[in-house]
C-alpha cells in the first residue's frame, strides 16, 4: 500500500507583474525524505520554499501536506500545523542569550504571548529548551548572547529555534551560507541526525554540492522557474542540463561522498 507523501505539490505557478517565477512545478516528498534544491540565483528555489511556507502565494496549483490543502496558508499556521522553515539570514534576537532566544520561541510555538516575558524561567520552557540546546550541541553557550557567536553556532540556534513546533516538514534555506568549512560538514551531521531522529521530512536549498551529495536523497534542480531534475544525487548531478545550468561543467561529482556521510546511511 502506497503511503501518502508528506508533502505534494501539483501544478505550482508564481507570477510577478507578468514575470513567471515559477512554471508548472510538481513534486512529492515522502515523510523522512532529504530533499537537496539546486539552482543558480533566480532560479525559482526560494520562491518555491516561500510558497509551501506561506511567505508567498501561488498564483495557481496546489500543496498539500499529508494529504490536506495549505495552499496559501500563513506562515504562522504552517509552523502550527507541522511545516516549518528557517532562513539564509539566521533569525535570532542577537540581544539575547541562546537560553532566552529559545524560550522565546517556545512560547510562540505555544501561543503564549502572556508567557513570553517570563517564558526563560518557565521550569517545562525551561527543560525542553535544555534539551534542544544538547541536541544541537549549542548548550555550552546556552549564556552566550546570539550576537557574539560564531556563524555556525548561531546557524545552528537558528535551526533549533525553527524546530520548536517539532515540525513534519522542514525546510532550510542554505543552512551552510556563510559558515567556515570545517563547520560545514557538523553543522548538517547534527541537524540531518536531529531531524531523521524526529522522521521529519527536509528540504533544504544548497549551493555547495559537497553537501549535497553527502546529505540528500533526491536533488531538485531548478532553472527558470522549473524542475528540470528530480533525481538521486549520482544522476542528477551527471544530468547535462544540470551540468550546463547549474553546477557548470567544471564541477565533477565526488562519487565517494555520500558513502562517507557519518549520519546519512
Amino acid at each position: 500500500m502506497n503511503r501518502m507523501p508528506a508533502l505534494r505539490v501539483k501544478d505550482l505557478c508564481k507570477s510577478f507583474a507578468g514575470i513567471t517565477a515559477a512554471r508548472n512545478i510538481n513534486v512529492e516528498a515522502g515523510a523522512g525524505e532529504i530533499i537537496g534544491i539546486i539552482g543558480a540565483n533566480g532560479a525559482g528555489k526560494t520562491v518555491f520554499v516561500n510558497m509551501i511556507t506561506g511567505y508567498l502565494k501561488p498564483t495557481s496549483g496546489t500543496i498539500e501536506f499529508f494529504g490536506k490543502d495549505i495552499t496559501g496558508i500563513e506562515p504562522r499556521d504552517a509552523a502550527h500545523v507541522g511545516v516549518c522553515r528557517s532562513f539564509q539570514v539566521s533569525q535570532v534576537f542577537m540581544s539575547m542569550t541562546v537560553r532566552e532566544n529559545l524560550a522565546i520561541a517556545l512560547a510562540i510555538a505555544r501561543d503564549d504571548g502572556r508567557a513570553m516575558l517570563k517564558a526563560p524561567g518557565r521550569p517545562e520552557i525551561r527543560a525542553e529548551g535544555e534539551r534542544l540546546m544538547r541536541q544541537f550541541t549549542i548548550f555550552e553557550h546556552r549564556d552566550a548572547v546570539a550576537g557574539a557567536l560564531s556563524q555556525g553556532v548561531r546557524k545552528l540556534l537558528d535551526i533549533a529555534m525553527a524546530v520548536v513546533s517539532n515540525p513534519k516538514v522542514l525546510l532550510l534555506d542554505e543552512p551552510t551560507a556563510g559558515v567556515s568549512v570545517e563547520e560545514k560538514f557538523a553543522i548538517m551531521d547534527i541537524v540531518i541526525v536531529a531531524m531523521k531522529e524526529k522522521g521529519a521530512t527536509v528540504l533544504f536549498v544548497e549551493h555547495d554540492m559537497e553537501i549535497v551529495e553527502r546529505y540528500v536523497d533526491r536533488v531538485l534542480a531548478f532553472y527558470q522557474g522549473e524542475v528540470i531534475c528530480d533525481a538521486p544525487p549520482a544522476e542528477a548531478l551527471k544530468d547535462p542540463a544540470v551540468i550546463e545550468y547549474v553546477i557548470g561543467s567544471g564541477r565533477a561529482p565526488t562519487p565517494t561522498a555520500a558513502a562517507g556521510s557519518p549520519s546519512h546511511a
